[in-house]
């Protein structure tokens, strides 16, 4: 059966270097940032380190949100799986979890601690 277009497009449109990740790994992202000082444009790499709370979405529309704690605040971002602005996803510590989104760990203050998956 012929692909319609729409299955064409958002082929192209997903990366294939992205590493099998679940909700519960902790992982590392590499996340381009573009400075711009007086004219000229700087890139680099900015690395975000955390717990994957929750996946969404399909193909080329799937993001992924990733919780850390950093100096006692908690910071949630979330990435689109498949945009050109991420480096470079590494899976640190994969974690054995029973749950499909753990938005729970946001009231939690130091008190859960994720099983880790062999």
């Amino acid at each position: 059966m012929a692909k319609s277009l729409i299955e064409k497009i958002t082929e192209k449109q997903i990366n294939p270097n992205i590493p099998e990740f679940r909700v519960g790994d902790t992982v590392n992202v590499g996340c381009k940032i573009i400075e711009v000082k007086g004219g000229k444009s700087k890139e680099r790499i900015q690395n975000f380190e955390g717990v994957v709370i929750s996946r969404k979405g399909s193909g080329a529309t799937e993001t992924f949100t990733v919780r850390k704690i950093s100096s006692g605040v908690g910071v949630e971002k979330t990435f689109p799986v498949n945009s050109p602005n991420i480096a470079s996803i590494e899976v640190v510590k994969k974690g054995k979890v029973r749950r499909a989104k753990l938005y729970f760990l946001r009231t939690m203050t130091g008190q859960y601690k994720i099983k880790e998956r062999r």
